[in-house]
């Protein structure tokens, strides 16, 4: 049976009358009393009568001057606390107040003020970009080489690479294009293929460098590699032969300087050798003459002093010193004496021999062989000389 049919009794559930069940709550006294809890935990009073009309915050559910200025330094100090920022070792931190450029900070932990009145843009300046240019191009003696160059560079002015310059990186790769241009121009083809490659690459390293600052992009160029240049596929036959013939040239003058470097020291050693000796001979030539002229000064004193007695010294000196080198043997025989004649034969025998080997052989010249006959004596020709000198 339905609860509202009639002889039922009253069953509305919602009345809190009948069957001993209570009705649903009143929206307005939920309401009153989380007023009265609120204003219980914030420090406000609950005025008398205010009942169920109170129908919001209103009144004493106020919040005290004390509670909003907590609150409103809490939420100060998390927003001053949002300006704390950490830059790592490879960043640098552009602060900017309104939009304008303040300052540059390295790395660690800075603060700025908070949004919306400065933020910090982080700019990475130890990372390396790589920029790669290849083309065809003239040079000064009227060429075609293709050249391959590769530009490495980092940020080095963080502030002027976000502000002073629209795009740094489309500067950098038109400051190469046109440095290198420049630079394989007014140089010859030679001299780009061969020992001049480095120099080039130096050059235009300093030159996009010097472009660069003067547009205040912020970057620095660390690195110009140039590949070996290379001549258009028409005529690269010939270039190599022309190179082959060059690198022959170099091997035959470095061949040449070695065996150069080889002779040379030998003949300064020998003429240095001959001139030692030449030297030395000199002053031994002018040794001797030196002694001998001092002897002839001691001689000339001495004949001063005696000259019969030196005048015969002299002469016995003389014919001892002629004597001694002759072959010839001569004998002073006494009267009545016994003495036995030596002949050397052996020194005869060579004397002979060198003589008819000198001249030519004549049939009247007496032999070596022939002996004087034992009855003759031989000439008495020899003065004695102890007894001259007696």
């Amino acid at each position: 049976m339905a609860w509202n049919e009639p002889g039922g009794g009253n069953k509305d559930p919602w009345s809190g009358k009948g069957g001993g069940e209570e009705g649903p709550p009143d929206l307005d006294e939920v309401v009153r009393k989380l007023q009265e809890r609120l204003g219980g935990l914030f420090g406000g009073k609950q005025p008398p009568g205010s009942g169920s009309g109170g129908g919001g915050f209103g009144g004493g559910g106020r919040l005290s001057t004390k509670v909003v200025g907590v609150i409103l330094g809490v939420l100060l100090v998390i927003w001053l606390a949002t300006g704390i920022y950490i830059v790592e070792p490879a960043e640098r931190g552009v602060v900017m107040r309104f939009g304008h450029y303040v300052d540059t900070t390295g790395p660690g932990p800075h603060w700025h003020l908070p949004m919306p009145i400065e933020r910090v843009i982080k700019v990475n300046v130890d990372e390396i970009s790589t920029l790669t240019h290849k083309a065809a191009m003239l040079t000064q003696d009227e060429n075609i080489v293709e050249v391959e160059l590769t530009v490495q560079s980092r940020i080095q002015d963080a502030a002027d690479y976000l502000f002073q310059d629209q795009d740094p990186e489309r500067t950098l790769n038109d400051a190469t294009v046109t440095v290198l241009r420049v630079v394989i121009g007014q140089s010859k083809l030679d001299y780009v293929m061969t020992e001049g490659r480095g120099a080039v690459a130096v050059t235009i390293k300093e030159r996009i460098q010097n472009l660069l600052d003067r547009y205040k992009t912020g970057l620095l160029v660390t690195s110009v590699n140039m590949q070996p240049a290379k001549p258009p596929e028409q005529v690269k036959a010939a270039f190599d032969d022309a190179i082959k013939a060059r690198e022959d040239k170099e091997r035959l003058e470095n061949q040449a300087e070695a065996y150069a470097n080889e002779v040379l020291p030998d003949a300064r050693g020998k003429a240095a050798r001959i001139v030692a000796d030449a030297k030395a001979y000199r002053d031994q030539v002018i040794a001797e003459s030196e002694g001998e002229a001092s002897r002839f000064t001691a001689i000339l004193a001495e004949y001063a002093k005696a000259p019969q007695v030196t005048r015969q010294r002299l002469y016995l000196e003389t014919m001892e010193d002629v004597l001694g080198n002759n072959g010839k043997v001569l004998l002073d025989v006494q009267e009545g004496g016994n003495s036995l004649l030596y002949l050397p034969i052996d020194q005869l025998m060579k004397q002979h021999q060198k003589t008819q080997s000198q001249t030519v052989p004549s049939s009247t010249a007496p032999s070596a062989s022939t002996a004087i006959p034992s009855d003759q004596s031989p000439p008495r020709r020899v003065v004695d000389r102890d007894r001259r000198s007696r």
